[in-house]
């Protein structure tokens, strides 16, 4: 009988729907490490693949469905056709919740790799601070040199905030909607104790660079002043010398 035939060919893809609603939109989803979710994503996109696939058996049914009725008497039409709008309806549906399900988790995925993305490029900067803060630790030399480190450091310090901006917000975007929020909140507390500890090294340093620098510039006028007396003794003694002025005659210069 045709009509026990199509109605169990609607009857199969009804079922095929609701095992896809129960599979992949029904059940609660927790993901708590990057692997569950990137498997999520990938399933749901199976699922899309699978369920576009399905059109052309949805098709079928409903050209099987429209061909019959156009030929049986109209006492079978009206149950049939509603099965049929019924189906049609139901596998629409599903099709726009998937797809919507599937692009919220392809972007919550590319907003993971955004965030560590962030995070590297932010640990870079802080590792490039660590190395100057060693480099500048016991600096030796002269003012200028002492200035042109300090100077360095602080052009290193000036680091714009965008892309802590970035990581707070990726990370509150995540978090509230509960995705990886343990992995992410630890994550963070790592960055922000390195991040203000770092801070905090290079504020020191940067006071005692300047405080270096200022001895230096002390101990260089210092040497210059010295530098100029021992001159003008050295002239005046060879003044006396070149006159044969004998020392007891200029006992100060003598001592």
């Amino acid at each position: 009988d045709k009509t026990v035939s199509l109605r169990k060919d609607l009857s199969e893809m009804h079922e095929w729907i609701t095992q896809a609603e129960e599979e992949y939109l029904e059940r609660d989803f927790e993901y708590k490490t990057p692997d569950e979710l990137q498997k999520a994503v990938e399933e749901l996109k199976r699922a899309k693949e699978e369920a576009t696939q399905k059109e052309v058996k949805v098709k079928l049914i409903t050209d099987s469905v429209n061909s019959f009725i156009a030929k049986a008497p109209p006492a079978a039409h009206e149950a049939l056709k509603k099965e049929l709008d019924v189906l049609i309806t139901s596998y629409q549906r599903l099709c726009s919740r998937l797809n919507g399900k599937c692009k919220t988790l392809e972007e919550v995925w590319a907003c993971w790799r955004e965030l560590l993305s962030y995070l590297d490029a932010e640990n870079k900067w802080l590792n490039e601070i660590e190395l100057k803060l060693k480099a500048t630790e016991n600096i030796q030399g002269g003012a200028e040199e002492i200035s042109e480190s300090l100077d360095s450091l602080e052009r290193l310090m000036r680091h714009p905030e965008d892309n802590r901006n970035q990581i707070r917000e990726l990370a509150q975007t995540l978090t509230d909607g509960g995705i990886l929020d343990e992995l992410i909140n630890e994550k963070l507390e790592k960055f922000n104790t390195r991040w203000e500890e770092l801070q905090q090294q290079a504020v020191r340093r940067q006071k005692s660079l300047e405080q270096s620098i200022q001895s230096a510039q002390e101990t260089d006028k210092t040497l210059r002043l010295i530098q100029e007396s021992l001159a003008v003794i050295d002239k005046q003694l060879t003044a006396y010398i070149a006159d044969r002025v004998d020392a007891a005659q200029v006992p100060q210069e003598a001592q």
